[in-house]
């Protein structure tokens, strides 16, 4: 069977940890879709482990598969899996054949564009992921079967250079470095493909799948990012370029749509809101110079800029890739919702729940208020479908009561009833506004830091 995983707000949720926790039932990994602007972190032993393209199962020794939906960065592979190697790990990873290929040239581009845009940046992380997919739907890309053919190759290089060479200089005025240099890119880009053909690591990504369904071994689906990030689905054009939801995974992956039906949808959700970057977002807390919309330090209430500092540094709300500071806020229903529709999610998965331990009052955005172009307020339970209309949208909180901090190791080994009575009300709130089962409760970052309700592979 196939267990997929998706992030049902803005990234940030959790789902590295959660592949972990339930890749133990899982013979391969498979993540479908972005590139090394993930962050996934996985605490195992004690021991944490970053990875933001080598699928989370790595650390379990299971099969790892980028599939034909990620762009793939193979410096920063072949950097993680060295470092995987280095403490004691034996990863095995497999990258499709269609998968697309981030060179020199897209990270340059990316930061020129981002710097260009102002006011509509997505808050990207640089990592080229952005022009890589542009050129993937321009139909001048370069794709990992490539690297394996020196002749196609340079074809494939003699054909698009040159345009990237113009664009940085002739419209952005930039200095071109190697970045823009065929025969030093044909170079290293032979480099990369003598590694992966050694290494046996290209595969037929759908074959390569259908054989390992028709042997009944049992497929984790790893998305990145999350639903309101999402190219069609979330706060465009404050996006990512890729569908992490998952309709991404047929495409992405190379498998039917009824694979990805037939098995679990999993739905992950951090106990309150952050994302790094700019755009709406209608249940922030305080706010962070240079991403919250028309926001100046010292602008916010004071309480609200304290709680978010609070919930910020309690949750480590700062990216893994990056570093820079996440905007946070409440849990946003109308957006859960929206996501639970978009991916008909059949079990979630709830982290974060000891970071807003201890506080008084726990707040949720239940509904939003939009003001429509006329002045017209209208109430709604998830989100509009444009961005313009999210950024007219104020959440209408219901507020229940906070939890004590507790020992959250001793609550993961009793499980559920050691949840406290009013994290339990909060958790089930969630539960019945989707009408979808809570699976786990993350209360730590260890693998053993989880209350498991149910197994999506029993």
């Amino acid at each position: 069977m196939t267990v997929t995983i998706v992030g049902s707000q803005l990234g940030d949720e959790g789902k590295g940890g959660v592949v972990d926790i339930y890749g133990e039932a899982a013979d391969v990994v498979v993540r479908y879709q972005g590139g090394d602007n993930a962050g996934h972190t996985v605490v195992s032993d004690g021991d944490t482990y970053k990875l933001s393209l080598v699928p989370s199962g790595a650390v379990r020794g299971k099969v790892g598969v980028l599939g034909n939906g990620c762009v793939v960065n193979p410096e920063t592979l072949f950097e993680e899996l060295d470092e995987l190697r280095s403490r004691g790990l034996d990863p095995d990873v497999r990258v499709a054949a269609r998968a697309h290929v981030i060179l020199p040239y897209h990270r340059v581009l990316d930061g020129i564009e981002e710097a260009e845009k102002a006011d509509l940046a997505a808050g990207t992380t640089k990592r080229g992921i952005g022009p890589t997919y542009e050129d993937k739907a321009g139909r001048r890309g370069i794709r990992v079967g490539d690297l394996l053919d020196p002749e196609v190759l340079r074809s494939r290089l003699e054909y698009v250079v040159p345009q990237k060479r113009a664009l940085a200089r002739d419209v952005y005025g930039a200095e071109l470095d190697d970045a823009f240099d065929i025969e030093e890119l044909y170079e290293t880009c032979r480099e990369y493909g003598d590694r992966l053909d050694t290494e046996e690591m290209v595969v037929d990504c759908g074959a390569f799948l259908a054989d390992r369904l028709d042997n009944d071994e049992e497929i984790m689906f790893e998305g990145a990012q999350g639903t309101a990030l999402d190219i069609d689905y979330g706060v465009y054009p404050y996006v990512t370029s890729s569908n992490p939801t998952a309709g991404g995974v047929a495409v992405g992956a190379g498998v039917a749509p009824s694979v990805v039906g037939d098995g679990e949808v999993i739905g992950i959700v951090k106990a309150y809101l952050s994302r790094v970057g700019t755009g709406p977002l209608p249940t922030e807390l305080g706010g962070v110079e240079g991403q919250t919309p028309a926001y100046e330090p010292g602008s916010a209430p004071d309480d609200e800029e304290e709680l978010a500092t609070w919930i910020r540094d309690e949750g480590g709300e700062y990216g893994t890739v990056t570093g820079r500071p996440r905007r946070v806020g409440w849990l946003d229903m109308p957006m859960l919702r929206h996501a639970a529709r978009t991916s008909g999610f059949t079990g979630l998965v709830v982290n974060h729940v000891d970071t807003l331990a201890g506080l008084d009052e726990v707040a949720v955005g239940h509904t939003y208020t939009m003001t429509t172009r006329d002045g017209d307020t209208v109430e709604r339970d998830v989100m509009p479908p444009t961005t313009e209309q999210w950024g007219r949208c104020e959440a209408t909180l219901r507020t229940f009561e906070g939890w004590p901090d507790v020992d959250w190791d001793a609550v993961a080994t009793e499980g559920w009833e050691g949840l406290p009575a009013a994290a339990r009300t909060y958790l089930t709130y969630i539960e019945d506004e989707l009408d979808v089962p809570i699976y786990a409760v993350g209360v730590g970052p260890g693998r053993d830091q989880t209350v498991v309700r149910s197994d999506p592979f029993a």
